[in-house]
């Protein structure tokens, strides 16, 4: 689990820990030290959440974008697994980076190429090194994590030339990485969460996973489908756990759209189709009204 510190990173494992999973959640952000991102989130408080949901959490402090370091990764599973089934490039920590609706020409080039690095770079470090492992026998899957779907993302300026270079560029992984491990048997896939409830998103509302229903903020729809990060965890698990998801291969796929297959729910035992609503109410102008939504 690349990228497992917090939000949809640290959802994905916990709904992997939910199907017994072992699980090595890395990331920059342990007890000792911070990130540059400076919050309390810590990869250790992750794996406590893999091994309390049923699973096996495994805890390595990884920067993915040093190449020896991620190497040194694959090689210490191979060792202690002998196998890599499930790769989840959800490495990203590029929220503090986003200059909105900001032309390219006055963006900040330093913090829009970081982003990229961090996007796109780390993922493309890590898939070099992890993929040989997990290529070695049929059935592999590599998760891509992004922000939207390729149908929404294809129709839809997102943020900035940067942060949507960053996103896409995802979206395009998952189809060449399919390409290239077809021949071993093994699949890829894009998956994006919705309107995630991250520890970082409840802050900047001024709500907690107690009282989301409570915020006012864009309008309601916040309130009205916004998901918590297991979901997209349980959308992952499912994936991961289905025999015939070679045929997904070089698909992209919501969490809202994986629940509808699927079965899985959120925490609070509804559904949020997030990107649909988006389309159909607000970005329609429609009031906040999850009704069919979730």
């Amino acid at each position: 689990m690349a990228g497992a510190t917090r939000g949809a990173g640290r959802g994905i494992a916990a709904g992997l820990g939910e199907a017994g999973a072992t699980v090595y959640c890395t990331g920059r952000s342990t007890r000792e030290a911070r990130s540059e991102y400076d919050r309390p989130e810590t990869i250790e408080e992750t794996a406590e959440l893999v091994t309390k949901a049923g699973g096996i959490g495994i805890a390595v402090a990884v920067d993915h974008l040093d190449s020896a370091a991620v190497a040194a990764l694959v090689a210490r599973i191979d060792a202690e697994q002998g196998r890599l089934d499930l790769l989840v490039n959800d490495i990203w920590g590029g929220e503090k980076l986003i200059q909105w609706e900001r032309n390219i020409w006055e963006h900040d080039l330093e913090a829009g190429l970081h982003m990229l690095e961090l996007g796109v770079k780390t993922h493309l470090i890590t898939s070099h090194h992890a993929l040989g492992l997990l290529s070695r026998k049929p059935g592999g899957l590599v998760v891509e994590v992004t922000d939207g779907t390729r149908d929404f993302n294809g129709a839809n300026y997102r943020v900035s030339t940067f942060y949507d270079l960053a996103k896409n560029a995802a979206l395009r992984m998952a189809f060449t990485l399919a390409h290239e491990l077809k021949p071993h048997g093994c699949a890829a896939v894009v998956v994006s969460p919705g309107w995630l409830r991250s520890e970082m998103m409840l802050e900047n509302y001024g709500v907690t996973e107690a009282n989301w229903r409570s915020s006012t903020q864009e309008g309601g729809h916040f309130a009205a489908i916004s998901e918590s990060p297991r979901f997209v965890g349980r959308a992952v698990a499912a994936l991961a756990a289905d025999p015939e998801v070679f045929s997904r291969s070089g698909g992209s796929f919501s969490s809202g759209g994986l629940a509808r297959e699927y079965g899985f729910t959120d925490l609070d035992g509804s559904a949020p189709d997030c990107w649909r609503y988006m389309v159909e109410v607000q970005g329609a102008g429609l009031p906040a009204n999850a009704a069919g939504y979730r």
